[in-house]
């Protein structure tokens, strides 16, 4: 999923839709003062696996994923210092949209951000606060029997323009096992192809899909260590 506001054409009331649909309610990550078990300043290495061997992990600047919180998901993971997490409302925007006239784009614009093949948008966290331009995103579904390789190859299939896929069996720091992918994204509207990771996980309640974009893949690699943070401390809530 790609936010291109050029295709659009709804001019300034699509984009202040768009803006609602993907902003939620700011939450900064829960407990700045927790951290997920064996996250630290001095992480280094990544789970058992996993694509970004000698990046190493982020500084812990707290939690998400705890019950009751905007973010409560099926797992939680420590997040970056200065990373901004935002929960998304998801069946809410998508129904709030629905509502609208048949002429009216916003629902198939909802439809096209806040879903991604079998999973929607849980939660977004933003890396601005920290220097980058990108995102981490959770995506959550609801089916419990899928299992986390299928879901993650449904998920890529459904992002026009990607390519070179490489799948690959990982575990996190919390002992879920699941599947990393690395693959490459290219923009239609800008001519301009970038690295994209995913990994998604199975638990009792669905699976779930951990996301980094980028502006770009220098941005994507700048971001990678507060990615390979997520990993190494994911375990189910």
């Amino acid at each position: 999923m790609q936010v291109r506001l050029g295709a659009m054409g709804g001019g300034v009331v699509v984009a202040v839709a768009l803006a609602a649909v993907l902003g939620g309610c700011a939450e900064s990550a829960d407990g700045g003062g927790n951290k997920a078990a064996g996250a630290s300043a001095s992480a280094k290495g990544t789970a058992d696996g996993g694509s970004g061997a000698g990046k190493g992990a982020a500084a812990s600047g707290g939690t998400i994923g705890a019950a009751g919180s905007l973010c409560a998901l099926p797992v939680r993971f420590a997040v970056a210092e200065r990373w901004k997490a935002k929960g998304i409302a998801a069946e809410a925007e998508l129904s709030r949209a629905s509502k609208g006239s048949d002429s009216d784009p916003t629902a198939a614009l909802a439809d096209s951000l806040l879903r991604q093949g079998p999973v929607t948008a849980a939660c977004e966290i933003d890396a601005k606060p920290a220097g980058n331009i990108g995102f981490l995103r959770v995506w959550t579904g609801k089916d419990a029997n899928t299992d986390a390789g299928t879901v993650l190859r449904q998920f890529v299939a459904a992002e026009d323009g990607t390519s070179k896929a490489k799948y690959r069996s990982v575990k996190t720091g919390g002992g879920l096992a699941g599947v990393e992918v690395e693959y490459l994204y290219t923009s239609k509207l800008l001519g301009e192809t970038k690295t994209e990771t995913a990994l998604a996980v199975g638990t009792p309640d669905g699976p779930v899909v951990l996301h980094l974009g980028g502006m770009d893949t220098e941005e994507h690699e700048a971001m990678r260590p507060a990615y390979e943070l997520a990993k190494q401390t994911m375990e189910l809530t």
